[in-house]
């Protein structure tokens, strides 16, 4: 239940509530205790005659006892008989029933306002939670999580625990109290009869329990195979252009089809298992009721039972009632069982790891002034090791090219300078100060970033450009537009700055999307550009544009690039050479050329003419 009590912790305070809701709860079980209880005068009242002399003629002492409560009632019941006989005294007592149904469902009403306080106010902290975790986390955390399991966590695990463990809460609390009354009453009818029943209720708990064991089991394999389903799907969508592409369609479906039948199997067992547990305790109750009545009346039949007629009916009502919360709540803890692998999976993800952690007290970085050390920097994935004892330096205002074979090691070093990635051993200084000790806000304010693959949000051009500022200065977004030589086609849009680009900003072309890309990093203006290639993958005369730009960008500013095309970077200030995690040169371009080394041999494979 540790997993329970965490989930419903996310309601905090939730000693706000819990008083108000057990009073409320408390009231209405009262209240529906005395609508069960009334049966009795009432039906003595139909069917038998009051002897006088049962009744009680005085109010009696006051006492927290049953018996009182059931005395004032019956002297005033008395009352009402002698002055205006069984016709009153009817009418007294359905007007007693009429307000103790009334208050009881009002406290019902109120009891289920403050519980929905709680219900949403849990889904909605899990939901923050999570998702805060999701963009907290560090670069890694998402190369060891499938995008669609994290979708799928986000929104089904989510819904999951809203429909099961949250809604449950309820149930929990408020029908242990109801069971509890009503045996207090069966017990102070006839304790001998509720023992006799006691009996033979654990046999329906026992059988029960194996089915949400079960159910258990069977939910944990449905819910990972959710993932892969919410997996295939966003890449399938991701990739739409390859499917179709690669005539991919049957393929695809197909691979689709198989895990959504999987799913299907899995999801019938764990259905069939929670409605059979719903039928199954209403069975084995209705079954106990049958001989608890066979027994009972025996006992009245024969006069040698503690109850009379119309006692053992309402005992019988009262006992019937007693299925009414016991049945629910085996269906609630039936129910909590498949919610609570949602509630794992939710609670894994939040309790994950992040490694990239932010120092106490950590300084701020108002500016960048001198150079980037690179000292005795290695990086690990697991134990293969990426980067190993990489020494560089970067100069303020210094153009420095990545180049050499694909798994070198160039974007991992890069990545490495907005702590994206955390060095394994050494350190990375910015001015002299180690990295680590800065706050990453600070860090990451210091640069801007422009990748091979342009990354832009469903929403208008001036929000992608002033991306991360609500109130962006409109005549900052058109300069940094200008700078990165993409005015001219927002102007050409339906609304101009305002128009929407799409998912991913798909309403525009590769060209357009790369320079708002760089039009992005310019009205951040940081001090130190990190590009990776951001030219390959366009066409002559979009790359022309985007490098106009770039280099309109690159301008009085310290620039790390990562390049795939070495003819881009021929005039940058230095080039490193990376091989198998190592630097086996770096210099000029001209002076790498006549080392005739690793470089030369890029150069050539890439046809490229010193």
């Amino acid at each position: 239940m540790k997993t329970y009590f965490r989930l419903i912790s996310f309601a905090r305070p939730l000693g706000k509530y819990f008083p108000e809701y057990l009073i409320y709860t408390l009231l209405g079980v009262v209240f529906g205790l005395i609508n069960f209880t009334l049966f009795i005068p009432l039906l003595n009242l139909l069917f038998t005659s009051y002897n006088p002399n049962e009744l009680p003629t005085t109010l009696p002492a006051f006492s927290l006892t049953i018996d009182y409560f059931k005395n004032v009632f019956n002297y005033y019941f008395y009352q009402i008989i002698q002055q205006g006989g069984k016709t009153a005294a009817l009418q007294y007592v359905c007007w007693v029933i009429f307000f103790s149904v009334l208050l009881s469902n009002l406290f019902k009403f109120l009891s289920q306002r403050v519980l929905t306080s709680v219900r949403t106010k849990v889904v909605k902290n899990i939901r923050e939670a999570v998702f805060n975790k999701i963009t907290e986390s560090d670069i890694r955390f998402f190369y060891n999580h499938r995008k669609g399991d994290l979708i799928s966590t986000l929104s089904n695990d989510v819904h999951e625990v809203e429909n099961s463990v949250v809604s449950s809460l309820q149930v929990i609390i408020r029908e242990p109290f109801m069971l509890i009354g009503f045996f207090i009453l069966l017990f102070s009818m006839s304790a001998r009869l509720t023992l006799f029943t006691l009996l033979l209720l654990p046999l329906s708990f026992l059988i029960i329990a194996q089915i949400t064991k079960r159910l258990k089991r069977d939910a944990l394999r449905s819910q990972d195979l959710l993932g892969y389903i919410m997996g295939t799907i966003e890449e399938t969508i991701s990739g739409i252009r390859i499917v179709k592409a690669f005539s991919g369609e049957e393929y695809t479906k197909k691979k689709f089809d198989i895990q959504n039948n999987k799913y299907r199997e899995l999801l019938k067992a764990v259905v069939n298992k929670r409605e059979l547990a719903s039928p199954l305790s209403e069975f084995m109750g209705v079954t106990v009721l049958t001989i608890m009545f066979f027994y009972g009346g025996s006992l009245v039949l024969e006069n040698s039972g503690d109850l009379t007629a119309s006692e053992f009916i309402t005992y019988i009502i009262l006992y019937s009632q007693v299925l009414v919360p016991a049945k629910n709540i085996s269906t609630a803890v039936t129910n909590i069982q498949k919610g609570l692998v949602s509630g794992q999976r939710l609670l894994n993800l939040i309790d994950t790891k992040i490694e990239i952690v932010e120092k106490e007290n950590a300084l701020i970085l108002k500016d960048f002034w001198h150079q980037i050390d690179f000292k005795e920097v290695s990086f690990s994935h697991g134990s293969f090791q990426v980067l190993k004892a990489i020494n560089l330096r970067i100069e303020k205002g210094k153009t420095v090219a990545l180049v050499g074979p694909s798994g070198a090691g160039k974007s991992t070093l890069a990545d490495m300078v907005p702590r994206f990635y955390d060095v394994s051993e050494g350190a990375i200084l910015i001015d002299g100060v180690n990295i680590k000790e800065v706050s990453l806000k600070s860090l990451r304010q210091l640069m801007g970033t422009v990748t091979q693959e342009s990354i832009l949000f469903n929403d208008s051009v001036a929000a992608n450009i002033a991306y991360g500022e609500e109130n962006p200065d409109m005549n900052k977004v058109k300069e940094a537009a200008c700078i990165a030589n993409a005015h001219e086609f927002i102007m050409a849009l339906a609304e101009g700055y305002q128009t929407n680009i799409g998912d991913r900003g798909g309403k525009l072309s590769g060209g357009q999307r790369q320079r708002l890309s760089i039009a992005r990093a310019v009205y951040k203006n940081p001090p130190i550009l990190i590009l990776d290639e951001a030219t390959s993958a366009l066409d002559t005369e979009s790359e022309k544009m985007v490098q106009e730009a770039l280099t309109n960008l690159m301008k009085n500013r310290t620039t790390l690039v990562i390049a795939h095309r070495l003819s881009t970077i021929q005039h940058a200030d230095e080039i490193i050479v990376l091989d198998q995690g190592h630097i086996v040169e770096q210099g000029t371009h001209s002076s790498l050329m006549n080392a005739r080394g690793l470089y030369h041999k890029l150069c050539q494979m890439q046809a490229f003419n010193s």
